[in-house]
């Protein structure tokens, strides 16, 4: 499918967020973004839900929100992440997402970072790979 012409890319539509923030969460927003890609250079960039930055392999795998006081990373499927250096501090109590939220002046913990999207998207993957596949007639499977 052809873009309408003057559409931004996704990474365009990130980039000029970065830019507009001009702050601290532009800075941030900025090098989460390279670690993301560090650690997973097959991620695709998306622009969702009216203006959020999405970062997905094999589904999403966080979201990059950024608020007065927080850069937000949002994990769609943290709950079901190991996470041994305890970066989730946000969103605990769902039973599916789980998210950092990251302050003025905070330290991020590459690494660990790193880690956790390997395994987001490790997780995508291999729910993508453990589906049913669908009948090829007109009747379907109820789960």
């Amino acid at each position: 499918m052809k873009e309408p012409a003057g559409a931004e890319t996704a990474s365009e539509l990130i980039d000029q967020r970065i830019q507009q923030l001009g702050d601290w969460r532009g800075q941030m927003l900025a090098r989460v973004r390279g670690i993301i890609h560090e650690a997973d250079p097959e991620i695709v960039e998306e622009w969702k839900w009216m203006g959020t930055p999405v970062w997905s392999h094999g589904g999403i795998v966080c979201t990059g929100e950024t608020y007065k006081s927080v850069v937000k990373m949002t994990f769609a499927k943290g709950a079901s992440l190991n996470d041994p250096a305890g970066l989730f501090n946000s969103s605990m109590d769902g039973n599916v997402r789980r998210a950092i939220d990251i302050r003025e002046g905070e330290e991020v913990n590459e690494s660990a970072l790193k880690d956790l999207i390997r395994a987001a998207a490790a997780h995508n993957l291999q729910a993508k790979g453990s589906r049913k596949p669908r009948p090829t007639g007109s009747a379907q499977v109820k789960s």
